[in-house]
């Protein structure tokens, strides 16, 4: 038997809901034909944007949306995609598939998905092969409230009143696709841009982030930070808010991925042991951050994990478009639990993709939407967003897999505690062959009100168009209240929340 330990009393961090974020870019059919649709569309939509996938976002309750990307933003010249659909500028999606991008969906289209989701927004600017001028005139056009050439142009073009930017990116990637910089050269960049991302408005100010590194580049995360705050560095505060980190899982390697679908026990365990290495990055980018920053004023900014896997066969390489199984279930299960408890320095996190692409937690053909295993997950543990992480551990935790170096937890949790006093507790059973006893015992909860859900099946199975609700979170009922505690078994291959109260 495993016994998890539950601390409710002494509260470790705060979780920002942006740690439950998304990201759109324009690649492959995640926005066109997967959040946008556009208005003359038969299938049901409002202003553009699909019903049913704004709808189940609503219900997942997204917290942010960054865009235009990714790749696609340090390509990506904002004026090209405001004013009338017709007039607006046609070009080749060279990083995504080599398709025609018309820029049906620009500036406004965002701001109108944001506000129908009721979400924060995340804008990432062009640094690769933009201008600052550019960057600064994207700022004034989306956030000026008085008289100024940019504010007039959007007025003209429909929107009377500025629009909220929460985030702001200042290049994305720009160690490789946003320009194959050096840190030192990036930095000061960022220094000269960032500085012409003004804060119109003192009320709604917008946080900037700065691009960080790529995987276990410590070197990039060391030289930037020396390069932003040395030579009589400005304060933090509304010079950098946020310095970002992308990880991909990818259990064969970057060169051939592996099938999202067709695994074995020995790729389940090294996917899930790659998808743990999350918690050493943070760690280490975050001892880096801790030198330059040691009140954590500036967040680490996750703006770009999960899953990369071969594409689905018969579809464009250049869409990434892959299935979504219960292995990458399991993936987001414990990557949030990471974001959890890492809470005190990552302050955002954006899963890739939203629709269609990579990790996605929705799937559109046509008319037709799926809801994947990650979507579930992501619903389960929407009760974490903006409450309080606890202490907990569990102890008799076993090491599984295959291979030693991929060896995985079999038990993997994090708990909170809500403004209302609720214990929302997740808990993921990573083993394909063995179903695990647990009792949890609180400090001093007795549990008198207990709700959950659990999502488990095979570590195959996926949903698809014909059978669209094979994976789904059902009710679990099967635990015992015991003072205080709970006792339960968690079956092979499952995530279970627990609300108490």
């Amino acid at each position: 038997m495993a016994k998890l330990y539950v601390n409710e009393k002494k509260k470790t961090g705060h979780i920002n809901p942006e740690l439950y974020g998304h990201f759109a870019e324009h690649l492959g059919r995640c926005i066109y034909e997967g959040g946008y649709v556009g208005e003359n569309s038969e299938i049901p939509n409002t202003n553009g944007m699909r019903n049913d996938v704004v709808a189940a976002l609503k219900e997942m309750e997204i917290p942010v949306l960054r865009w235009p990307g990714g790749c696609f933003a340090d390509e990506y010249h904002w004026k090209d995609g405001i004013g009338p659909k017709e007039s607006r500028k046609k070009m080749i999606n060279t990083h995504w598939g080599g398709v025609v991008e018309d820029n049906s969906f620009g500036t406004h289209e965002f701001f109108e998905l944001c506000e129908q989701l009721g979400c924060k927004t995340y804008v990432n600017g062009n640094v690769g092969s933009g201008t600052v001028q550019e960057m600064s005139e994207w700022v004034e056009y989306m956030t000026l409230e008085g008289i100024s050439p940019m504010a007039d142009l959007r007025k003209q073009n429909g929107r009377e009143k500025p629009w909220k930017v929460d985030y702001f990116g200042v290049g994305n990637e720009n160690w490789g696709c946003g320009g194959n910089m050096t840190p030192e050269y990036y930095g000061n960049l960022y220094r000269r841009y960032q500085t012409y991302v003004r804060n119109y408005n003192s009320d709604a100010p917008i946080r900037k982030i700065c691009g960080g590194a790529n995987v276990a580049d410590y070197f990039w995360t060391e030289e930037v930070l020396n390069t932003c705050f040395s030579h009589n560095p400005p304060g933090f505060h509304g010079f950098m808010d946020g310095l970002s980190l992308h990880y991909y899982v990818h259990p064969e390697g970057w060169e051939t991925k592996g099938s999202a679908t067709e695994f074995d026990e020995k790729v389940w365990y090294k996917t899930l042991a790659k998808a743990i290495y999350m918690e050493e990055l943070i760690e280490r980018h975050g001892a880096i951050m801790d030198q330059y920053d040691p009140e954590k004023a500036v967040g680490m900014i996750v703006d770009e994990w999960g899953t990369w896997f071969s594409v689905e066969p018969g579809t464009n390489p250049g869409f990434l478009y892959q299935q979504n199984t219960m292995r990458d279930a399991l993936v987001a299960g414990v990557s949030l639990n990471i974001f959890n408890k890492h809470c005190d320095r990552v302050k955002m996190a954006n899963i890739a993709q939203m629709v269609n692409v990579l990790q996605s937690v929705i799937l559109t053909e046509g008319p037709k939407m799926v809801l994947t295993p990650t979507y579930h997950v992501f619903r389960m543990y929407r009760n974490h967003q903006d409450a309080d992480l606890v202490e907990s551990f569990i102890e008799g935790v076993k090491k599984i897999g295959e291979e030693e170096e991929y060896a995985v937890p079999n038990l993997h949790e994090s708990v909170s505690v809500a403004k209302d006093g609720s214990v929302t507790l997740t808990l993921s059973n990573l083993s394909v062959s063995e179903d695990i006893e647990v009792e949890a015992a609180f400090a001093e909860l007795e549990p008198a009100s207990v709700t959950a859900g659990i999502l488990t099946n095979d570590m195959h199975a996926c949903n698809t168009f014909e059978n669209p609700e094979h994976v789904k979170e059902e009710p679990f009922t099967a635990y015992e209240i015991t003072g205080k505690g709970l006792k339960f078994i968690i079956p092979t291959c499952s995530i279970i929340s627990f609300s108490v109260k």
